[in-house]
């Protein structure tokens, strides 16, 4: 896997340092970002993640959320709905490929692709020389897949002690209108949207922590699943993580 040629970080840099945030488009090397979409959508282990409140994180396997009556499964995304109104909440697939790698589990190829990608040192050059930021030196990274009916509430990604500089979303979906849903939302202090990106192929969403942003809903008539890298680019390695080539 390899970053664009063409990319010159220094050059969008300006823009990033003014907003604290950047849409790129094309990072990847175009036969290299079709084979990883390709991966991601046959990769093994997605979970519904589900968050309901403080200490209610579900991650449910897909066996599990479809052996689920449907009315089952009906109340289960009302209660998600009701909760969601004035909290932040969320639903979506997901692979949670790092926390993954720390527990020894089994990772589809392509997804241990894309992990020693982002935590080698090409990719970690190329954003130390974009965000100017020279302490990264980890990038924790999950797959995400949302259907119709995800979403994520605003928020803004702090979290002491975990070292987050900077959150990114590396996009694969390989076909997207704006009138589906699923965009990244950048918020005001009045709750505008100051910005919105859409989830463009082999593009790349980087943006300063903390930031207000919120994922908005997929509409039911989408006609792919958003699927996506992100995670969070940070200042230490989590115990037992090893450097990549």
């Amino acid at each position: 896997m390899r970053l664009d040629k063409g990319l010159d970080p220094d050059a969008v840099a300006p823009v990033f340092k003014r907003f604290g945030r950047l849409h790129l488009p094309g990072l990847l090397r175009a036969e290299d970002a079709l084979e990883l979409h390709a991966g991601v959508r046959k990769a093994d282990g997605w979970r519904r993640a589900i968050h309901l409140g403080p200490g209610q994180d579900y991650d449910m396997p897909m066996a599990e959320l479809e052996a689920m009556a449907a009315d089952e499964r009906t109340a289960l995304e009302a209660q998600v709905y009701a909760s969601a109104t004035d909290a932040f909440r969320y639903m979506f697939d997901t692979v949670r490929i790092s926390q993954d790698t720390l527990k020894g589990q089994d990772i589809s190829p392509a997804l241990v692709q894309v992990r020693d990608f982002l935590n080698g040192e090409a990719f970690l050059q190329f954003v130390r020389r974009l965000t100017g930021e020279p302490r990264i030196v980890y990038a924790d990274c999950m797959a995400t897949r949302y259907l119709p009916g995800h979403f994520l509430t605003a928020h803004d990604d702090e979290a002491p002690g975990r070292d987050r500089l900077f959150a990114y979303v590396l996009n694969l979906t390989a076909r997207w209108r704006a009138d589906w849903g699923g965009m990244l939302l950048f918020l005001d202090e009045d709750d505008h949207v100051a910005e919105g990106y859409m989830p463009a192929f082999n593009s790349l969403n980087i943006f300063r922590v903390p930031q207000r942003h919120a994922v908005s809903i997929v509409a039911p008539f989408a006609g792919e699943p958003r699927l996506a890298i992100t995670g969070w680019l940070r200042a230490r390695r989590p115990e037992g993580w090893e450097p990549y080539a």
